[in-house]
Order: structure tokens, then sequence, then C-alpha cells
């Protein structure tokens, strides 16, 4: 059977930057061992797999591989797959609703298209669950799996945590913008650590942003390193997930932050995180642009 995809990078205007995703548009009928084999293939962070939904009011029923497994929720993938169908709709005669959802393992994912002068340019979601913030990690563990001092480990506002909005992450402030581009994964220390409470990554962001660059565009800088040893472009869920527990922290209602993210790596990205408190209930949107870059076809038989 012939299978179509389309990638597109994520969290930024500009092609070859932001976090690529691969969407493989014909997914009925492959196993999830051919699902995994395809996410090794494209050897992206992540590939979704779009699937009819099981609920006819719903857009999608929507699947994420990593490389080397699959995954409850992810920003990124979720904003990349919804520009996708948005963009391949819009070209057609049935253009999709402003809001699209997708059915996932996390729970529904509703996420609305971004436009400006009525063109497709991104778009933005809202986290499947309310945020957990779950087991501390002392600051030596953290410093020796980031390669860092202890003192570029941040306590004041919040220890080292796991938390998540969907998918857990270990996040941790650093001191300086100077100690976020020294970070280096240490593969020992990841192991000793990692996983915990489910997080196998872990998420380092700065307020030092400076006054002058592309840095000072943002309120934080942010990077994320997988147990790959490798570094994601742009996190979305990862991000979401700080967003609330910076809100939470500070003790406002109410939070917008713009967060750069891979600059370090020289795929710059910028996401936008909006946190909403009320009554005790915590909502995350996570937004940023898209754009297209590559299609094609594969050659592939149903499973067995």
């Amino acid at each position: 059977m012939k299978r179509r995809y389309v990638t597109a990078d994520v969290f930024t205007d500009e092609k070859f930057k932001g976090n690529p995703v691969a969407v493989v548009l014909d997914a009925e009928g492959l196993s999830t061992k051919q699902m995994q084999a395809i996410a090794a293939e494209f050897v992206y962070s992540e590939t979704t797999f779009v699937l009819p939904p099981r609920d006819p009011a719903n857009t999608a029923w929507v699947r994420i591989f990593t490389p080397s497994r699959e995954i409850p929720f992810a920003g990124h993938p979720n904003i990349g797959t919804a520009f996708v169908l948005a963009a391949r709709a819009a070209s057609g005669q049935a253009p999709l609703r402003d809001q699209l959802v997708f059915e996932e393992a996390a729970g529904l994912v509703p996420v609305t298209q971004l436009k400006e002068n009525g063109k497709l340019v991104g778009a933005e979601l809202i986290a499947p669950e309310p945020l957990a913030r779950l087991s501390q990690v002392p600051q030596d563990r953290i410093a020796e799996c980031l390669s860092l001092y202890l003192a570029d480990i941040l306590v004041d506002a919040h220890a080292p945590q796991v938390v998540s909005v969907g998918l857990p992450f270990v996040v941790v402030e650093l001191a300086s913008r100077d100690a976020l581009s020294r970070c280096s994964p240490n593969p020992v220390a990841y192991k000793g650590l990692l996983p915990i409470d489910g997080a196998v990554s872990i998420y380092a962001y700065t307020r030092d942003v400076g006054s002058d660059g592309a840095d000072a565009d943002c309120d934080l800088q942010a990077r994320m390193f997988t147990p790959r040893m490798t570094e994601d472009p742009a996190t979305g869920s990862a991000t979401g997930a700080m967003a609330a527990l910076v809100a939470q922290v500070r003790g406002v209602s109410e939070l917008v932050l713009r967060v750069g993210q891979g600059v370090d790596m020289g795929r710059p990205s910028v996401l936008i995180a909006s946190v909403d408190i009320d009554n005790g209930k915590t909502r995350v949107r996570i937004g940023g642009k898209c754009v297209s870059v590559m299609e094609g076809s594969f050659w592939l038989p149903a499973a067995d």
C-alpha cells in the first residue's frame, strides 16, 4: 500500500530550523511494530501516524513515536500534525474547523489553527492533563547528569522536579545562560538517575537571557536532553509543564512565556506557553509557527 507522509518544521517560520516532525497520513493497517520501525527510519525526535478517529466527533486518532518508543502525548508533534492536516485540507475542497481534536493515549488534545491575515501559520494546543508535580531530584544528581557545577543549579524558586501535563520530564532551573550553554548529558549519570516517575529526559531552563541578541526576545531559554544523549530543538510538552510549574510557584493565575530553545544546536525555536489557573485547575496552552518542508510516499503492506 502506498503511504504518504509530510514533514514540517515546528516552532519556527523558517525551513530547517525549529523541530522537524514526520506525519504519516495513511497509517491504517500498520502495526505498532511497523510504526516503530518507520519512526526509527525517520530518526526525528517524533513521528506521528494519523488514523481515523474512533469517535467521529473528533478529527483523528494520532499515535506518536520517538525512534525508540511510543509516547502518550507530545507538543511539537501535535502542532505539526494539525498544521499539516489543516494545510492539506485548505488546499482542497473541505477545509477543517479552526479547532481540531486528536485522540491520544493521554486523552483528547484540542489543537487550534493559528492564522495571520487569514493564512495558516501554525497551531496551538491545550495540554490533556493538569500539572502533576512528582518526585524532587537532588541538585548534585542533576548537576552530574548535565556535567555542571552544583552552583549552576538554582533552587530558589523550585527544586529540580519531575513535572507533567501529559508527558513527564525532570525540569531544572539554571543560574545562567552560560550554564545552559555548558550543558552536556552524562550517559552514566542519566542511567543512574532515570527513569524516575516515568520521566526519562531532563529539561533545563534559565531566566538569564541578556539584553541583546536573539535570546533577549524571549523570557526564558531552554534545552532538553533525551536518554539517547540527543538534544531536542523544541519540546512543547516539557515547556508546558515548566510554565505551569513556574506559574504555580510564583502564585499567579495567568502567565504567558515566550521560550527560546534549540539555539545552542543551530535550530532556533520559539514556543509560546500560556497558563491559566482557575479554582485550582490549571489549563496549559502551547503554540507556535510551522512551515512545511518535504512530502513523499513509501510502500508498505498492512500487517498480517
